[in-house]
């Protein structure tokens, strides 16, 4: 999708990683952190030895793990889930690619991708966990291993910064960070998968078999100026993906009206694909905070842990589940 070319708002030299994560520990982390389980339980479920719940077979569940006996005496499949053992690992696939240099006010899609790495790595290494990160350029082309430490999400933080554009716009192929992702990932982890998802097709089958394996969460990234275009004239637009510009006039009514329903048409499919993906879903807007969207998130993820489990809701994962 074509979108109007947008440079960082921010004067001088970005933000270091230290004054970064100094900063969200201030205002972020500290009101999180008393929302979230504490550090004698993992926040993950998954294969472990102790038995935590059972529920009804969904789309996507192991078959391994249904319990025959109470299939047998409900009539009806379920699956059991258990706790992890207390040590996890995370992993950041990171979406680099020029369309997340958008943002069409103070903040870019990077900039909250960065905001978020830094927040949840941090949550994560502060009860014991270790993350890493794959990070998706014009291909996959860096891979930090996964560890534990402030030091490590400082590690994450300055490759996020210190990237170097690439020489010539490049069409992101979301599947090849994912297929990638499906052969490095040998244990069994929490993986985020950062994006906002404007990519070639393809990725929502590559998603779906990570998912399988391991516990998925999409963070989109979006900007409201993506969904609907205000009456600024005659304006460029620059497709983020290809390079190529093209002048249109804003003015037009139509145009705005035939602007507004791709959007719409998009958004529909890519829920769709999310859904078909089975994965949880986070979305990060450039125009809201933070700290709001998280809370937004924990919110649905304690409510949907009172009732039947669902996937591709927008729920928050396990190992982020909220205490009541």
């Amino acid at each position: 999708m074509a979108i109007p070319e947008a440079t960082p708002t921010t004067p001088g030299t970005p933000e270091s990683a230290e004054h970064l994560l100094r900063r969200l520990e201030w205002t972020v982390l500290r009101r999180l952190d008393g929302l979230l389980q504490g550090d004698y339980r993992t926040f993950m479920r998954g294969t472990g030895m102790d038995l935590a719940d059972l529920r009804e077979y969904q789309h996507h569940d192991d078959v391994r793990h249904i319990d025959w006996n109470v299939t047998a005496r409900l009539a009806q499949p379920h699956v059991r889930v258990f706790t992890e053992d207390r040590e996890m690992s995370a992993w950041f696939l990171l979406d680099m690619s020029e369309s997340m240099d958008f943002g069409s006010g103070e903040r870019r899609k990077r900039d909250i991708s960065a905001e978020f790495v830094a927040i949840m790595a941090r949550l994560l290494t502060g009860h014991g966990n270790r993350v890493g990160a794959m990070l998706y350029g014009s291909g996959v082309d860096t891979v930090l291993p996964a560890r534990g430490g402030r030091q490590q999400v400082l590690r994450l933080l300055h490759s996020l910064q210190n990237r170097k554009p690439p020489s010539a716009p490049v069409a992101t192929r979301l599947h090849d960070l994912l297929d990638s992702a499906a052969h490095t990932l040998k244990r069994r982890s929490t993986v985020f998968v950062v994006s906002d998802f404007i990519s070639e097709p393809g990725w929502d089958k590559a998603l779906g078999l990570i998912a399988q394996r391991h516990e998925v969460v999409a963070v989109r990234l979006l900007d409201p100026l993506e969904m609907a275009l205000p009456d600024l004239g005659l304006i460029e637009l620059r497709d983020a993906e290809t390079g190529e510009y093209l002048l249109v006039d804003t003015h037009d009514k139509g145009f705005r009206q035939r602007f507004a329903s791709i959007a719409a048409q998009r958004e529909t499919d890519l829920r769709q694909a999310l859904m078909r993906a089975g994965v949880d879903t986070l979305e990060l807007a450039t125009d809201d905070t933070m700290i709001d969207a998280l809370i937004r998130f924990t919110d649905l993820r304690k409510r949907s842990m009172r009732g039947p489990q669902t996937r591709g809701r927008g729920a928050l994962p396990s190992h982020l589940t909220a205490t009541t």
